[in-house]
């Protein structure tokens, strides 16, 4: 995100964020901070629509030869079934931390299993609200510039739990056509039914139009690059007759931080989403006096310069920017007008606000300085809207 402002009150941070003090810029200013980048999708269209159509027309064999283009890897077969496969050697340390990953994830996504409802509005008349599981779906796991595991756990274990019949995970193939041992791994765990071997657009047309070996589904979820952003667009309005989750953008967070909170920790948090890539979007959100930013500045310098993907995370922060404050009522307002994919509270009393986050991609974390990362989601208790206007300084908004 490149911000030209001619009179943004801005200092450049080593770690090349900018920043800006909320109290000294004016309320156009403050908005342009919101922007994100714009796509522009008629291009890329132009690029996805002849695969879609290709696949469509020659299905395996249109997949191999775009996979041996694109990925370099040519395919004897393009779709695996995960009940062949024998199970991968993994270190002992890796598989415990996905087993753990995966019993977190399945008791979030149980609990959220709606029950059947039934009420008799008037005599004679029943109106039922029932769930029942999409018969066979796809989940798009991007494998480009590394492997995402996690990615496989968060799309699988909601279809296992829905009871979904047949699961096709695609994700890049490695070099010599075999599949990533974490992502497999995951993949059988999960109650994934087929591993598809292919990445990109070429992936969701396959999975969105079935081909001779890999079958149609009925839903396509997952993240990934513009051009699979376009193939599902282009899909879901097509004769194959596929749903889509939504388009995805770049990762983003948004990380709210006091003097309490550790630099070792607000760096971490900050280069979690940028090291994702180099369009992902990081802001920092000082709240009040007393933090040591130059802490901040050095912990990522010095944690991003160990990250294998630190070159995609100093991309990202290089038009990441950092806002100060005068009060948390300040830095919530500016979050709530942002209105991130990811937000992180990490305050003293984290709790008192966490009621009045209006506007975040997904249920924000809330962290207390315990000697470790320790995140909770926890209930706000500041008491009432009104005395969060008061607080809240929204002249600018």
């Amino acid at each position: 995100m490149l911000m030209h402002f001619n009179v943004l009150m801005e200092s450049r941070m080593s770690s090349s964020m900018k920043s800006y003090e909320l109290s000294e810029i004016t309320h156009v200013e403050v908005n342009s901070l919101k922007a994100r980048p714009r796509i522009d999708f008629s291009k890329i269209f132009s690029v996805v629509n002849p695969i879609v159509d290709d696949i469509h027309g020659r299905g395996d064999a249109a997949v191999k030869e775009y996979a041996a283009a694109f990925d370099q890897v040519e395919l004897e077969k393009i779709v695996e079934k995960v009940s062949d496969l024998p199970d991968p050697e993994l270190d002992a340390t890796v598989r415990k931390a996905f087993d753990v990953a995966y019993d977190n994830i399945y008791a979030f996504h149980l609990a959220q299993k709606s029950p059947e409802m039934s009420i008799e509005n008037m005599k004679g008349v029943v109106c039922k609200r029932v769930a029942r599981s999409i018969a066979s779906v796809g989940l798009y796991v991007p494998g480009g510039t590394a492997a995402l595991p996690s990615t496989a756990l968060m799309l699988a274990v909601p279809a296992q739990i829905a009871g979904c019949g047949t699961v096709v995970l695609a994700t890049p193939p490695n070099q010599d056509g075999s599949i990533c041992k974490e992502v497999l791994y995951c993949a059988k765990k999960a109650g994934v039914t087929h591993i598809l071997k292919a990445g990109g657009a070429l992936a969701i047309a396959a999975m969105a139009w079935g081909t001779e070996s890999c079958p149609k589904v009925e839903k396509i979820f997952g993240p990934g690059n513009q051009y699979v952003t376009a193939a599902k667009m282009i899909l879901q309005n097509s004769e194959a007759m596929v749903a889509i989750d939504m388009p995805a953008g770049p990762s983003e967070v948004l990380v709210i931080a006091d003097k309490y909170a550790s630099p070792v920790h607000i760096a971490a948090d900050l280069l979690s989403q940028a090291e994702h890539g180099p369009d992902s979007q990081v802001v920092l959100v000082i709240a009040g006096d007393g933090v040591d930013i130059q802490g901040i500045e050095e912990e990522i310098i010095k944690q991003c310069g160990s990250l294998p993907r630190g070159e995609f995370a100093s991309k990202a922060l290089s038009h990441s920017f950092t806002v100060l404050a005068r009060d948390m009522a300040e830095a919530v307002s500016f979050s709530n007008l942002y209105a991130p994919e990811h937000l992180i509270i990490n305050v003293k009393d984290a709790e008192k606000w966490e009621s009045f986050i209006e506007n975040a991609g997904r249920e924000p974390i809330v962290t207390k300085e315990l000697g470790s990362l320790e995140s909770k989601l926890i209930r706000g208790v500041v008491s009432t809207k009104d005395e969060y206007a008061a607080l809240a300084r929204k002249e600018y908004l």
